[in-house]
C-alpha cells in the first residue's frame, strides 16, 4: 500500500530537515543530500536515524536514476 499523500506532504529526513524522495515499489524515503534511506515498515515510515542506511555512491546513483525515470518528486518543497 501507498503512504498517503498528506503524510508525504510533510515527511522530512529527521537529520536535515530536508524532502525524500519516496519509493514506493521499494518501501524506502530517500535523502540524497545525506545518501541515507529510511525503511517503511507495515505502511510505517521508520525515520530513526540510528535505523536508516547510508549508501553507496552506486546505489545513490541508481536511485537518482530511477526516481529521475520514475518521475519520482520530493516529499515537499524547500
Amino acid at each position: 500500500m501507498a503512504l498517503a499523500a498528506e503524510l508525504l506532504e510533510i515527511l522530512a529526513c529527521p537529520k536535515d530537515k530536508g524532502p525524500l524522495l519516496y519509493f514506493a515499489d521499494e518501501q524506502s524515503l530517500y535523502n540524497p543530500r545525506l545518501q541515507m534511506r529510511y525503511g517503511i515498515t507495515d505502511d510505517i515510515p521508520v525515520m530513526l536515524i540510528d535505523k536508516a542506511e547510508t549508501v553507496d555512491a552506486d546505489e545513490h546513483t541508481r536511485l537518482l536514476a530511477k526516481a529521475e525515470a520514475d518521475g519520482v518528486s520530493p516529499t515537499f518543497t524547500e
